[in-house]
């Protein structure tokens, strides 16, 4: 390769070679951009990834990264608790199907008595959005939901439509 550093290379000139880990109230946090762009706002919209596979969280905070967003990764229910906390996120990309005490509808059960930001829900599971929209009082703009497997850019065409259309 002629160019070393290419490999750790983005495009849009974001550098990953180095992930950030972070503590948040003693539990490892991943982060996949600088500590100084998670705390200016303004910079990019920040999410939250909340996944336990580790090897899709990084695949989806990289491919979110080179778009210049600024990404945290949570690999359990517990994490993510504790990272809302610290990290204020514009959208949660949240895995329903996490292992541990603390599912994914636990998770959002928790946001929503705090927050009402938007979640993208990804799973494999049959899942009936309609049905919970209707039920649960919530809408298209503050919740949706991906079908496991997905695309990157289905991802990404997921959260630029929410981000877009949520409640400020």
């Amino acid at each position: 390769m002629q160019d070393r550093d290419a490999a750790n290379t983005m495009p849009g000139g974001g550098d990953m070679s180095v992930v950030n880990e972070l503590s948040v109230n003693g539990t490892r946090v991943f982060a996949d951009s600088l500590p100084e762009q998670q705390v200016k706002p303004g910079i990019s919209n920040r999410i939250l990834v909340v996944e336990d596979d580790i090897s899709l969280a990084h695949l989806e905070a990289h491919f979110l990264t080179a778009h210049n967003f600024t990404v945290v990764i949570a690999s359990n229910g517990e994490v993510a608790v504790a990272a809302l906390d610290n990290f204020k996120p514009d959208l949660l990309v949240l895995d329903l199907e996490l292992a541990g005490p603390l599912s994914g509808w636990d998770v959002l059960q928790l946001l929503r008595k705090n927050a009402a930001i938007p979640v993208l829900l990804t799973t494999s599971m049959p899942f009936d959005m309609r049905k919970y929209l209707r039920t649960h009082g919530e809408t298209r703009s503050t919740l949706d939901h991906l079908a496991k497997p997905y695309q990157m850019q289905a991802l990404l065409k997921c959260i630029k439509r929410m981000l877009m259309i949520a409640p400020q």
